[in-house]
């Protein structure tokens, strides 16, 4: 039996233009979020596992690793469904940690598009965000540039 290749929902490079925006929907972290990204990872720094130690830091209390908001934000973005099927490679980012992000806090991203550049022997192009990580306070806890190749849209097969 064949095997069945699943139609790709995403946008191809061609769909992409600059200036076009997208938001995800929330995330709020849970303490759960946190203890698991420190086993997956094996950053235990006190700062996010012992509520005593953070207790004593400039923030009074844990925060979240800066690599689970980001982390966070990518899967949010996949799960729009504009990736899913066309992107070839994540193959850059530029990242900056600007506000704390704690236990209770709801994250969503907000996605624009501000570069374009095709790459027609990689089979699509490069397409660049700009993406900014907000919690339920419209506060901006990250940001950056995201940088992903994507596939081109397949041409018709003349016979």
């Amino acid at each position: 039996m064949a095997e069945q290749k699943r139609a790709p929902r995403g946008l191809y490079f061609e769909d992409f233009s600059e200036g076009m925006s997208l938001e995800t929907n929330g995330r709020t972290i849970a303490e759960s979020d946190i203890t698991g990204f420190a086993g997956l990872s094996g950053d235990f720094n006190p700062m996010h596992t012992d509520e005593t130690y953070a207790q004593g830091t400039q923030f009074g209390r844990r925060v979240a690793h800066g690599l689970l908001g980001l982390s966070i934000a990518s899967g949010l973005a996949y799960q729009m469904g504009f990736l899913d099927g066309t992107v070839i490679a994540f193959t850059s980012l530029e990242w900056k940690f600007r506000a704390p992000v704690f236990i209770g806090d709801t994250l969503r991203a907000q996605v624009k598009v501000t570069g374009r550049r095709e790459m027609k022997q990689a089979g699509g192009g490069f397409v660049t965000f700009d993406v900014k990580i907000v919690n339920q306070d419209g506060a901006v806890t990250q940001k950056g540039e995201w940088t992903v190749l994507v596939a081109s849209r397949p041409q018709p097969v003349t016979s």
